[in-house]
């Protein structure tokens, strides 16, 4: 399969201080791929720099071939980990407004998050003022507007953090089904049972570097561990000692 996300020889550096050094590893199409990290690993700052927020300091950063660009024509879909939502608009008029600005016409937009809010179980909820609704059902309404148009990559912060196991389990579901059409997803998570069920590769970093990089066997492997909550253990073991 080839690349949809190459990033190679990755260094980031913030005034003095380097926070990403010589990052490799690639993504391909159509795969789910886990991108594993404790808080201030790298992870934001690597989607970040691939998206263009910020200018990497040396390196590739490419999606499909080339470093991204609005206007590149790939359709793409990012979740990030702090939503941004017109809390006084109604979910509905949300919806429908960031659907037109995917280049979707209103009526596709109207129809396909009338439709997803359906799935969801939120449908009594279109004409409500988002800042009305949880936080939980506010993230529901941010992933719904990022999967919208059918992107054929997904790169999605934490989609489940603070859901409980129903609506877990209905979010990966939702997930599942764009991958079965076809998407590529790259996740960010903390949940390893997810990872382990469905990341074809993954990528485990800590202070900037890869300390593991395969699929979730070959992961566990390498360090001789059944799960990968044992191997993000040993790798940050040391890490939780010095704070305690």
């Amino acid at each position: 399969m080839e690349n949809i996300i190459t990033i190679k020889d990755f260094k980031m550096r913030f005034g003095n201080t380097e926070v990403i050094h010589g990052l490799t590893f690639n993504v391909k199409r159509g795969e789910t791929f886990g991108f594993l990290g404790s808080n201030g690993s790298g992870k934001t700052t690597t989607i970040r720099a691939l998206l263009g927020i910020y200018q990497p300091t040396d390196g590739e950063l490419l999606l499909d071939g080339k470093p991204y660009s609005v206007s590149g024509g790939m359709k793409l879909g990012y979740l990030p980990e702090e939503r941004g939502l017109y809390k006084k608009e109604s979910v509905i008029d949300a919806m429908v407004y960031f659907g037109e600005l995917k280049g979707m016409s209103r009526d596709e937009a109207k129809e396909a998050s009338l439709a997803y809010l359906n799935r969801v179980n939120l449908a009594d909820k279109a004409n409500v003022r988002l800042d009305k609704l949880s936080g939980g059902q506010q993230q529901k309404i941010q992933l719904g507007i990022t999967i919208m148009d059918n992107p054929e990559l997904l790169i999605l912060d934490e989609p489940t953090k603070g859901f409980d196991p129903v609506n877990r389990k209905l979010l990966m579901d939702i997930i599942k089904e764009h991958r079965a059409k076809g998407a590529t997803i790259m996740m960010v998570t903390h949940q390893m049972d997810e990872v382990e069920r469905l990341c074809d590769h993954i990528v485990l970093l800590k202070d900037g570097k890869s300390y593991a990089y395969g699929t979730v066997e070959e992961v566990k492997k390498k360090f001789n561990k059944k799960s990968l909550d044992e191997v993000f253990l040993q790798v940050y073991g040391d890490e939780n000692e010095e704070t305690r």
